[in-house]
């Protein structure tokens, strides 16, 4: 998920309780805002403001593929007046994310650094599979899926997401790196395209869909027959052309339906034009004109691929679903959204399988990072609150590096977590997770760390330092298969020591185990604690 930054202003919330947030979706063709009134007793949300500029980053410099200063400045324009209008409309939050375009840039994570240190906005640059998720829950909150399966389509700038869902959740979760600017910028320098040339184009949009096209297939049970969803610029581009030519024409696109025939009647009539020609449609506007050939083509390839006839159009997408988003994470929302309500522990569970991690163990491991947590809270650290799922997610995984290789498992840990799929899941958050899991034995981390200089906030690392030494010592308290710890205390003993005392658990039969190896693998651990928190560690032997 997108992360948020912290409250703008202590926002005069109305009398009725309404909240409200606003959300920035940095896109390849454009950035759009929209900020939302929040209703927390009937858990939904209504759109105040909607905005929506075309700031092209996806116009690349041609030598080193970098976002160019030219996108960069406009970018920077732009977003300076979402964060003013936001805070002027007093949102609490705003949550931002930020799509393909800045995070396939070699100075993507640059231009996050200085919207942070010039404008004070935290960008999150979400995943291609996260950006479908964020896409899916946008389109679940504007129409009921009941208990047929959708397919959405979302043709963006610089990607095309296509998701197989229904009511309860997302089956299939895809990114395809083709998109309207990207396409337009590598295959369409000559317009209109030449026969030949629109061919190899085609082509190459179906050797790019063929993967997501055959996971979606594969997931699909026999018999279904889902409809398909069109989000995002490319349909409601092609939406409003085609309602310009009905009878009666229509006041609202959401949910208008295209037959793939009328598709392929569009674009016949929009590739035989010229940019001019197309410019002078009074039913898209002048940018969209530019690129609405290769996403129309993306369009109708994928109908053809995915054997589907029609389409409907939905107005949500991904910035509708970075409210749902928020809202999820701060229990706002149940009924058809409750299992998203858990996605990031399903998520690290998934994970966890699939490397072969002790469930009983790693849950073991996360109740005491977590008591470590919370029995230390205010007075070793000042989290509040939102470094606790991010500890759990990491004690969950810290030792799934062993499935590569016993030896340096934590380095092996690092890298599956990182390069993994955590849905829900910030990329920053991400990142934090897997920092947290690498530190949790050995060294403390050193500035030439890769793990380490990702990670780029002050406030960030210090939370992964603290985190982390959580994780260290709740892993050195599990160092047998069966648990013999009841429970222990944690407290600060004058402004010197960190004092842990041990609880057994009693046997059956009333018998006490000895924890001499519990009390000597954390006090291995004082030497770290001395470091990290300037306390001296001392664990008092407990009687048997």
């Amino acid at each position: 998920m997108a992360s948020s930054q912290a409250p703008l202003s202590e926002p005069p919330f109305p009398a009725n309780g309404e909240r409200r947030v606003a959300a920035i979706d940095i896109g390849t063709n454009s950035i759009h805002l929209l900020i939302a009134a929040i209703n927390p007793a009937l858990h939904s949300f209504s759109v105040v403001v909607a905005e929506k500029s075309t700031t092209r980053l996806g116009e690349r410099d041609p030598n080193n593929g970098d976002l160019s200063a030219a996108a960069i400045e406009r970018a920077f324009f732009t977003l300076r007046h979402c964060r003013d209008l936001a805070a002027s409309h007093g949102v609490e939050q705003i949550v931002t994310a930020a799509t393909s375009a800045v995070r396939e840039a070699p100075n993507g994570r640059e231009f996050v650094q200085a919207l942070q240190d010039q404008l004070g906005l935290t960008v999150d640059l979400v995943s291609g599979s996260e950006e479908a998720r964020l896409i899916y829950l946008g389109v679940l909150s504007g129409m009921t899926f009941g208990d047929k399966p959708h397919l959405i389509i979302d043709i963006g700038g610089g990607s095309t997401e296509l998701i197989l869902a229904d009511g309860g959740d997302a089956r299939v979760l895809t990114s395809t790196r083709i998109g309207a600017v990207r396409l337009q910028r590598e295959f369409c320098q000559q317009d209109p395209l030449p026969s030949g040339r629109r061919s190899f184009l085609q082509a190459y949009i179906q050797g790019s869909l063929d993967p997501a096209v055959a996971q979606v297939g594969q997931a699909l049970r026999p018999g279904e027959k889902p409809l398909l969803v069109a989000t995002s610029g490319t349909a409601m581009a092609l939406a409003s052309l085609a309602a310009a030519e009905d009878s009666k024409p229509t006041r609202k696109l959401q949910g208008y339906r295209l037959s793939r025939e009328r598709i392929d009647q569009l674009i016949t009539k929009l590739q035989g034009m010229t940019p001019e020609q197309r410019r002078g449609l009074t039913a898209i506007n002048e940018r969209r004109a530019e690129i609405i050939v290769p996403g129309a083509l993306i369009l109708q390839t994928a109908m053809r691929m995915l054997g589907v006839q029609e389409l409907v159009v939905c107005d949500r997408a991904l910035r509708e679903g970075l409210i749902v988003d928020w809202m999820l994470r701060n229990d706002l929302l149940g009924d058809r959204f409750a299992f998203q309500s858990t996605i990031r522990e399903r998520t690290v569970r998934y994970l966890a399988r699939n490397y072969g991690v002790d469930p009983e163990r790693a849950d073991r491991v996360a109740a005491q990072a977590l008591s470590f947590y919370d029995q230390t809270r205010g007075w070793l650290h000042h989290d509040e609150g939102k470094g606790r799922l991010l500890l759990w997610a990491a004690a969950q995984l810290h030792d799934c590096g062993k499935y590569v290789n016993v030896g340096a498992y934590h380095k092996h840990t690092w890298y599956l977590i990182r390069h993994g799929e955590l849905l829900g899941y910030s990329e920053l958050e991400h990142l934090m997770v897997a920092a947290i899991a690498r530190y949790h034995r050995r060294s403390l981390p050193k500035k030439r760390h890769e793990s380490w200089q990702l990670i780029e906030g002050r406030e960030e690392r210090r939370t992964v330092t603290t985190l982390a030494l959580f994780l260290r010592l709740a892993a050195a308290l599990d160092r047998r298969p069966e648990a013999v710890i009841e429970r222990f205390d944690v407290r600060q003993q004058g402004s010197g020591a960190l004092v842990i005392t041990l609880e057994p658990r009693h046997g059956f039969d009333g018998s006490c185990p000895d924890l001499s190896l519990e009390r000597w693998s954390l006090l291995s651990c004082a030497p770290v604690v001395l470091e990290v928190t300037g306390l001296q560690l001392q664990v008092p032997e407990t009687e048997a």
